[in-house]
Order: C-alpha cells, then sequence, then structure tokens
C-alpha cells in the first residue's frame, strides 16, 4: 500500500522497470532538486541578511562642537528591530531545517523492503555494512535518492541566477553622482 505523503507519487519502483516509471521518479526528483534549492537559497539569504535589519539613530549633535568631546559622533540615540534581527534569522534557520527534511524524504523513499526471511536477516546484520569501509556504503541508494535531484538544485540555481543577474543589471539609470571639491583659505588681516 502505498504511503499518504504529498512528495511521493504514488508508490515508486527502485529501479525503474519501464519507461514511464523513469520519467517519473525524473520528474519527482527534479521537483524535490528544485524546491530544495529554493529553501536553502532563501534560508541562506534571510540567515545573511539579517543583521542589514537592525535601525540604529544617531546622534549628530555633538559632531560640530569643540575638541572638549573625545568622541564626537560616536553616540547612538537610539536601537531597534533586534526582533526583526532574531526572526529573519530563525526563519533562515528553520527553512534549512526544512532543507534537511526534505533530503531525508528522498533518502527514505528510496529505502529497500525490509528483509522478512530470518536466515537473510541473520547474514546482512552479520555482513551487512561496514560504515567504516566507504566501498560498503549503500551508493546505488546514494544515486537513486539524489541523482536526479542534483540536476533539478543546479536546473534551478541557473534559472535563479539568470533571473537575478538580468534583474540587476537591468535597473532604472540612475544619474551619476556628482562630486563637488571645495576649498577655502582664511588668512588674519594686519
Amino acid at each position: 500500500m502505498p504511503e499518504m505523503s504529498p512528495w511521493k507519487p504514488r508508490g515508486l519502483v527502485f529501479p525503474p522497470l519501464s519507461a514511464r516509471a523513469w520519467i517519473r521518479l525524473a520528474v519527482w526528483e527534479l521537483w524535490m532538486g528544485m524546491l530544495l534549492c529554493i529553501v536553502v537559497g532563501f534560508g541562506v539569504f534571510l540567515i545573511v541578511t539579517s543583521p542589514t535589519r537592525l535601525i540604529v539613530v544617531r546622534d549628530f549633535s555633538d559632531c560640530y562642537a569643540p575638541d572638549a568631546v573625545a568622541l564626537k559622533c560616536e553616540r547612538i540615540a537610539y536601537s531597534s528591530g533586534t526582533l526583526n534581527v532574531l526572526f529573519s534569522a530563525l526563519f533562515g534557520v528553520i527553512l534549512l531545517g526544512l532543507a534537511a527534511w526534505l533530503l531525508w524524504e528522498l533518502w527514505s523513499a528510496v529505502e529497500p523492503k525490509p528483509i522478512t526471511d530470518d536466515f537473510l536477516r541473520l547474514l546482512n546484520d552479520s555482513f551487512g555494512r561496514n560504515w567504516r569501509n566507504p566501498l560498503t556504503w549503500p551508493w546505488a541508494r546514494f544515486l537513486w535518492a539524489y541523482g536526479f535531484t542534483v540536476i533539478g538544485v543546479a536546473l534551478a540555481g541557473s534559472i535563479g541566477t539568470s533571473i537575478w543577474t538580468q534583474v540587476a543589471t537591468s535597473g532604472p539609470a540612475r544619474a551619476p553622482t556628482v562630486q563637488v571639491e571645495t576649498s577655502q583659505s582664511f588668512r588674519l588681516g594686519h
């Protein structure tokens, strides 16, 4: 009986036995890869940009005072947005947790059927896998779980990067910034 999960289509078979099963597997893993890329991208973006949500108001009233004040312009009058920074970073961490859950869903989708025979289970327990030896790791299961997913991540990443570069380069044309240098000299009159 197939699982009732929104991420897994009806009963995937590993390895796929027909062309239709291959297509279903490829489309499902491509979709999961794109979703994974989007979730990781937004999570990292929220974590990296969370410090920019802090609002700091500086007091410039002493900037033009005589030199008696040691740190003239270094006073902070008001600071706000700490919870905004915290919640942005927290939501980014939650999105990274969601990405880890999606990776676990992909891994558990290709889980082999349990061994029901007692003798075969005993053999598997005795000689199954030595996790210290990479030659006995489940590389086939790894490829079934993440083979097409890597292609989906690369596809979504390249589409996102191309859209980002198009948006960044096609922004409104800005007028050039004018810089004016002035100087003034004073002479003591005799």
